[in-house]
């Protein structure tokens, strides 16, 4: 697979693109803060967005309700737990806003 991350700046476009805030952002790409989420946006030495992550924030942009739904059952009958409208757990350290 050829992945190309998005750039900082890329990732800043579709958050105004969007209207979203970076927690928003945060919980559309499934990290944890809107601080975890500015560490693909900016900083010294920004984070390359993963695929998995931008594939999980494409989706959930552009597949109805009822397709998501199918896809997070899949993924519970492999044996995850997943609420996405559950708060996520702060990493070590770090608290929510």
């Amino acid at each position: 697979m050829l992945y190309k991350p998005p750039s900082p700046q890329d990732l800043d476009r579709l958050k105004d693109e969007l209207g979203l805030s970076a927690s928003k952002m945060a919980s559309l790409f499934g990290v944890s803060s809107g601080r975890q989420w500015r560490n693909y946006t900016g900083g010294e030495k920004p984070r390359d967005m993963n695929p998995h992550m931008l594939f999980f924030a494409a989706a959930r942009l552009e597949l109805d309700d009822k397709t998501i739904e199918r896809v997070l059952q899949r993924m519970r009958r492999v044996g995850a737990t997943i609420d996405l409208n559950a708060d996520s757990p702060a990493p070590d350290g770090e608290q929510q806003p």
